[in-house]
């Protein structure tokens, strides 16, 4: 019998309670976003559950209470043979990350056959008693859809909601919910993969072709696009939960080995229209093993894979046209020859390794390290030419060990790592980089060539450790049955950033109708300060708690109500203080306004109070807020499974990148200068285009000093950069309501969800004319700079999204009674914006809630990607996979020679091209398998990537008018000589074995 309800409420609230405190007191991170599955069910009541792992042996056992219901969380994915006593056996899977419902019952008289017989074949169980919006990417899908990267998460698109590109230098992404790369997290075994310094979500993911972690060493994994449970942390769109695989009591390995050549692909647009083809090839190879070291009792699993790429670029203008003509018409020859077809070559070195040890049927140990190690060339494509780019080094090692402790309606996970990822690209080249723009369209990029910015070389990235335990409770029973979770965290990392090195001025030039300038109208350069370190480095404490209860009220309705709470203390950011030269400059007179109005005054007229923004060391203290409820429910209206209503809400905090706190001090320590030369391009009555504005001199491209001797001290000129001290951390709430359905062999959802991410970081422009005027001349006023410095850009919490998807998918498993299998996802996103969500600079209105909200170039209007796989006979497999957008909005800032009533002649637009297609690819690969003597098997396979060649641009043209009239047939088309997403149609080979 159950305790009475009185006793019960009293037991619940102290359970609670009692958890809270705990997990506030632990000095130690819950295994939260696990990969485990959970088993639950009902059973002969006060009988033993027993799930046993049949391809390693492990064991777990719990109790049925006594009205018969069991849990069983902390399973590792797979199959297992369970069993409530004599006559219930059966066979199950279970998927990553899944909660499984599981009834075992006893024969209903003597003699009367068991409910499932213990077989080789295994019931997939999929979840669909959850709140969440996701669905789970299996390892079929991994081994057979045919993909342009090894990148697992490329699957992910098979999710609605999700967008996984490979843009113009085969670099990959992955969005969800109208927000950028960087809201996105992929935990792998329970770990968060975050960058806490860069932008892209996933450590190592910024601009690089590389991969994660390697193909071979993940089973499967669950796409969640929003109303994840409580344990989710640092994410504010779609979270990927990966589960590794493991060894098994018998040795299984294989190799594998893939090959594109150049000659077996088709011609980028670029080279079709420069009739020169680019030497490419690709190399893709690996291999994993795994097997028993003590069988039932300790195994191992070691894997491998790497890259070697030659990826075609195409160097395109980043202005197309002046006065309705081709840019290259007023470029000089030798600049003009830096366009068209290049190559990035990449390569990278994957490693993986794991042991897991079983001592007891309670407890399992788990070790693994992840290696990562990359070099590419980048900097190359769009207004950049080859001979500006930069070496890149893209290292990333983690360590984890864990320890899961079981009783029978408990368990306990504790994990330990440790993590060490950087991104160090560097110039190729060294001298004077030439950067050609068009002034008349605020100095809009159209090439730079010669050598890279002293910006792009830079050192980024986090070391340290971190501690995790959570712990689970599965015997409460008050109107139903609970499952409670809850735990705390703790990571201790280093971050650290070097923005900019010592090197390479830039010299700028004007192009115009009447041809490029001759001499340049300004110079770019650093100029290190005495005494102070260009590195800055944090110490950055995370804590974090949370408590989860999934409550199955009955047989038809389930609850998961949990709260998060995140607490982060960034030491760089909170500890900084403000140069007393800097605070000084603030209080001095404004030399543009009358006598006696300072600059700070100048600033508070233009609506921007400088005391938000000087720092004294104590003044700014860690945001506290992050309160996150999540609420979701599931009605099983027939309690079959078969027919499931769910939805909910939550909230869920993200992060500030290190990458925008730490400018304050690199900022400072190297500052970059600016100068203005009489050369042509002038607006002011001195003759230049800004001040400082200096006579030309040919010697100052002779060297690097030549232009530091034009600074009279350290601080004249100099960018001062300022966050403000109440700095918010971004969010997004999420509400979902959807309908799932099992219909036959199928299981379908409809869903319909609402994000709104806000808070997000953003850096404006602060100057300000003596009037608080911030548009000058009808534009963005990079005059009235800090009396002795230069400009002041300063750093707030302030963008937005506000998205609405409907998510249609449709799923038949394979298995091997049907040979086949097949998937489909409709995604319809309506998105907006307060900005480009792929800019965090945005100098075109006085504040970031001045932008208006304009389509989102997150994510396009409709998005349809239908996989499908077949078993067929003597051996082959042949796969599919269809994906059809279309197109993105570009977002941008129109110039159309009007004058708004703000004072200026621009305004940020977004505009969609005409074409009915976005991106449109067909991809299909067939692989013939042989066997080998009874234990071990051979393969060829050959992938048909864009088998029809369609061509998926990635450049486009913008033409906005003139005379305050749009353009209005086209104003934003394709550039059909540029660059491409994707591949165009390419042939890659594989061979491989396995045992």
């Amino acid at each position: 019998m159950r305790i009475q309800n009185r006793y019960l409420k009293t037991l619940l609230t102290a359970v609670i309670s009692t958890a809270l405190v705990a997990a506030a007191a632990m000095p130690t991170v819950v295994r939260a976003q696990t990969a485990d599955a959970t088993l639950r069910g009902k059973a002969a009541p006060n009988t033993e559950v027993v799930a046993k792992n049949i391809a390693n042996g492990v064991t777990r056992r719990t109790k049925a209470d006594a009205e018969g219901s069991y849990t069983l969380p902390g399973l590792q994915p797979g199959t297992y043979s369970v069993a409530a006593g004599p006559g219930t056996e059966t066979t199950v899977t279970l998927t990553v990350a899944s909660t499984a419902t599981l009834d075992l019952a006893a024969p209903t008289a003597e003699g009367a056959a068991p409910l499932a017989e213990v077989t080789v074949k295994a019931q997939r169980l999929t979840e669909v008693r959850t709140s969440e919006v996701g669905t789970t990417v299996s390892l079929h899908q991994i081994e057979t859809i045919p993909q342009i990267t090894r990148n697992f998460l490329e699957f992910a698109d098979t999710v609605p909601g999700l967008v996984f590109s490979v843009n113009d230098q085969g670099q990959t992404s992955l969005q969800s919910g109208g927000q950028n790369a960087s809201a996105v997290n992929v935990y792998i075994d329970g770990v968060g993969q975050k960058n806490y310094v860069k932008e892209g979500g996933v450590s190592g993911q910024f601009d690089t072709q590389g991969n994660p972690f390697p193909q071979l060493a993940i089973g499967e994994y669950k796409v969640i696009t929003s109303n994840y449970k409580a344990e989710f942390d640092q994410v504010s769109s779609a979270a990927v939960t990966a589960g590794t695989k493991s060894g098994t009591n018998e040795f299984h390995g294989e190799v594998y080995g893939q090959y594109e050549s150049g000659r077996w692909r088709a011609e980028t647009p670029s080279e079709e229209a420069s009739g020169m083809k680019t030497p490419s090839q690709d190399k893709e190879f690996g291999a994993a093993l795994g097997g028993p070291i003590l069988r039932d009792v300790l195994h191992f699993f070691v894997a491998y894979e790497g890259k070697r790429f030659n990826t075609p670029i195409t160097v395109t203008p980043g202005v197309t046209t002046l006065n309705g003509q081709p840019i290259q018409t007023f470029l000089p020859a030798d600049v003009n020859a830096q366009f068209g077809p290049a190559a990035l070559p990449f390569n990278e070195d994957l490693y993986f390794g794991k042991l897991d040890f079983e001592p007891s049927d309670y407890d399992r140990i788990e070790f693994s390290v992840k290696v990562r190690n990359e070099n590419q060339i980048n900097n190359l494509g769009i207004s950049k030419a080859e001979s500006a780019d930069i070496t890149v080094k893209n290292n990333d090692t983690r360590y984890t060990l864990r320890w899961a402790h079981n009783g029978n309606h408990w368990l306990n996970e504790l994990l330990l790592t440790h993590e060490d990822a950087f991104n160090q690209p560097s110039a190729t080249n060294l001298g004077n980089g030439l950067q050609y723009t068009v002034v008349a369209n605020n100095q809009a990029e159209v090439l730079a060539t010669g050598s890279a910015d002293p910006r792009a070389a830079q050192d980024k990235g986090q070391r340290g450790p971190g501690i995790q335990d959570d712990f689970t409770f599965s015997d409460l029973h008050w109107l139903g049955d609970h499952t409670i979770k809850t735990g705390a965290k703790f990571k201790r990392i280093d971050l650290t950033a070097a923005d900019a090195e010592n090197i390479n001025p830039q010299f700028y030039f004007n192009v115009t109708p009447a041809g490029t300038d001759a001499l340049p109208y300004k110079a770019l350069f650093t100029n290190p300060v005495p005494g102070l370190s260009p590195t800055a480095t944090s110490r950055d404490n995370q804590f974090g708690v949370y408590l989860q209860d999934d409550w199955v009220q009955n047989e038809h309705l389930t609850w998961n109500i949990g709260m998060r709470w995140d607490y982060e203390k960034n030491l760089g950011y909170l500890d900084y203080v403000t140069p007393a030269a800097v605070v000084a400059a603030y209080g001095a007179q404004d030399p543009n306004a009358p006598a006696g109005q300072t600059y700070a005054q100048s600033l508070a007229k233009g609506g921007v109070n400088i005391n938000d923004y000087i720092s004294t060391g104590n003044n700014r203290k860690a945001y506290t807020g992050e309160f996150q409820p999540r609420l979701g429910f599931s009605l099983d209206i027939n309690a079959d499974q078969r027919h499931v209503i769910f939805g909910g809400y939550g909230r869920s905090y993200d992060r500030d990148l290190y990458d925008y706190l730490q400018v304050e001090v690199t900022k400072a320590a190297l500052p970059e200068y600016t100068v203005f030369f009489p050369n042509g391009a002038a607006t002011a009555a001195n003759g230049c285009l800004g001040t400082p504005c200096v006579p030309w001199d040919p010697k100052y491209l002779g060297g690097l000093p030549n232009l530091q001797a034009l600074v009279a001290s350290n601080a004249a000129g100099a960018e001062i950069d300022a966050i403000n001290n109440n700095l918010k951390v971004p969010y997004s709430d999420q509400f979902s309501i959807g309908f799932r359905n099992k219909i036959g062999d199928w299981n379908t959802s409809i869903a319909v969800a609402r994000i709104l991410s806000k808070d997000g970081f953003v850096f404006t422009l602060g100057n300000r004319a003596p009037d608080g005027a911030f548009f000058v001349n009808h534009g963005s006023d990079f005059g009235n700079s800090v009396p002795g410095f230069g400009s002041l850009i300063i750093g707030n919490s302030g963008s937005e999204t506000k998205t609405t998807q409907v998510l249609i998918s449709a799923e038949k498993p394979f298995t091997a009674e049907s040979h086949w299998s097949a998937t489909f996802a409709y995604t319809y996103t309506d998105s907006s914006t307060n900005r480009d969500t792929t800019q965090h600079y945005s100098f075109d209105e006085p504040t970031i809630g001045a932008y208006p909200f304009i389509n989102s170039n997150a994510a396009p209007r409709h998005r349809i990607v239908g996989t499908g796989s077949y078993a067929a006979p003597w051996g082959f497999v042949t796969a599919a996979k269809l994906t059809l957008a279309t197109p993105t909005p570009v977002d941008d800032t129109a110039c159309f020679g009007l004058v708004y009533p703000n004072g200026s002649n621009c305004n940020p637009i977004s505009v969609t091209p005409k074409n009915f297609f976005g991106y449109r690819s067909l991809d299909l690969q067939v692989t013939k398998n042989f066997d080998i003597a009874n234990f071990a098997s051979a393969y060829v396979r050959l992938d048909g990537l864009n088998v029809f060649n369609f061509h998926n641009y990635a450049d486009t043209i913008l033409n906005f008018g003139t005379n305050g009239v749009a353009n209005p047939n086209n104003p934003v088309t394709y550039n059909y000589t540029g660059n491409i997403f994707g591949v165009p149609r390419t042939l890659k080979l594989s061979v491989g074995a396995r045992f």
